[in-house]
């Protein structure tokens, strides 16, 4: 079914698709080199190798994923970018250690990942529909006040937040995605997002919003080097923080794979799962080697893949592809860093949307009739939302437990498996198994 679609999408159909995915993803992807460089006082040489070889190792992160063997990669249209959630243990460890600790702890995570994939993807038999809708509800929903703060700039703190030009092109750029979605015809309706992201940034272009700075300052050719910032050092405290961020990111990789099968009507195995987490292993042992950070599924092209109704994988290999020349030729890549945030954050708003109507979507099949569905679904989500909102709620606990806790998505898994197995015992166990059948 899959492959008869992705026979029907044109490779150059498949190329717009796979540029929409890229712009989606592409100032999350850019966010940790400027984090982490800006905190380690990086010179601009040193930046722009950062950025650059951070775009490319996001399109070779993809590719693993993509190529679906016996050994790795998921095999479903999944991006790859920098995780989020590892920004402040790294620039940690850089500051407290040296930059080669760094890297070395982004290694040892790494392989950590590949070594135990088999083992983690057992989990499955943990996350019956009430705990998946759940999550994937959470993830979407977590999402969303990202989105709301990009339409207003993106720095709540800055004198121009939530001015009138900003939303002005925000909500533009909402609603060009609304018409285009309901009134474009045929292959236009599933570019609906690009389109939208064009047009907004030619209009503000027009509002004199845009700079094409960027693009004049950027250099032509940039191409990777192992080990730029010297050999990686190996420190174990270090490393074991690393290690819990890495397994942060398998419990929110693993939502967002169960997300995408139901998309698919596909059924996620315990072996789809390890290659997956496999795939991530690699791409963060690269990362290491390659001196950029660790690599995890990003949940925003979920609700992209929806909205499109696009679900094949031809326009991912697109993006990848992409992602890696924009990391040779900076040049290339300066012109996506000129879509305003403001814009950004309109498309944004509808795509996570979506994430979220998924999930409710999948609670649709959930008998709520059963007192303890409804304690598990109204438990978890309100946990991840509030941790979402105040992480700072944890801050007396031991770092560590902050490092688990203070991602909402990881906090609304744990709730939701914990209270399915407390709650329903071996019966929560056996509806997985109904389900699958």
């Amino acid at each position: 079914m899959i492959e008869e679609t992705q026979r029907r999408v044109s490779q150059g159909k498949a190329a717009v698709l796979g540029l929409q995915h890229l712009l989606a993803m592409y100032s999350g992807a850019v966010a940790v080199p400027l984090l982490i460089g800006t905190a380690l006082k990086f010179n601009s040489e040193q930046m722009t190798y950062l950025v650059s070889i951070d775009i490319f190792m996001c399109g070779l992160a993809t590719l693993l994923q993509l190529l679906r063997n016996r050994y790795f990669g998921i095999g479903l249209p999944v991006v790859l970018g920098c995780a989020i959630q590892a920004v402040e243990p790294l620039k940690m460890i850089g500051k407290e250690f040296t930059i080669g600790t760094m890297y070395g702890a982004i290694i040892v995570a790494g392989i950590f990942v590949f070594l135990v994939a088999g083992q983690f993807s057992r989990i499955k038999k943990l996350f019956p529909p009430v705990v998946t809708g759940s999550l994937i509800t959470v993830i979407g929903l977590t999402l969303i006040p990202i989105a709301v703060q990009n339409m207003g700039g993106g720095d709540a703190t800055a004198k121009n937040f939530g001015n009138l030009k900003n939303l002005l092109l925000a909500f533009i750029t909402v609603v060009i995605i609304l018409a285009v979605q309901r009134w474009g015809k045929g292959f236009l309706s599933s570019i609906a997002v690009l389109v939208g992201l064009v047009l907004g940034t030619l209009l503000a272009l027009a509002m004199g919003v845009v700079s094409l700075a960027p693009i004049a300052q950027a250099s032509w050719f940039h191409f990777p080097q192992p080990f730029y910032f010297g050999l990686p050092q190996f420190e174990w405290s270090s490393s074991l923080t690393m290690i819990i961020i890495a397994l942060v990111s398998m419990v929110e990789s693993t939502g967002v794979f169960f997300a995408l099968g139901g998309i698919l009507h596909q059924d996620i195995q315990a072996a789809d799962l390890k290659r997956g987490y496999r795939a991530e292993g690699l791409a963060q042992i690269l990362g290491g080697i390659f001196n950029t950070f660790p690599y995890t599924t990003f949940s925003q092209n979920v609700g992209l893949l929806q909205l499109s109704g696009i679900k094949t994988k031809r326009p991912i290999y697109w993006s990848a592809t992409l992602l890696m020349l924009m990391g040779l030729i900076p040049k290339i890549g300066a012109f996506a860093t000129i879509i305003p945030t403001s814009v950004l954050g309109g498309a944004m708003l509808v795509m996570f949307s979506m994430i979220s109507v998924q999930g409710i979507r999948m609670l649709f099949d959930v008998d709520f009739n059963d007192q303890r569905n409804l304690l598990i679904v109204a438990v978890s989500i309100g946990l991840g939302l509030g941790v979402s909102v105040y992480p700072g709620i944890f801050e007396f606990l031991p770092k560590t437990a902050q490092l688990f806790l203070g991602n909402g998505i990881v906090v609304a898994s744990l709730a939701a498996v914990l209270l399915n197995i407390i709650l329903k015992g071996k019966a929560g166990l056996i509806e997985r198994k109904q389900a699958e059948n």
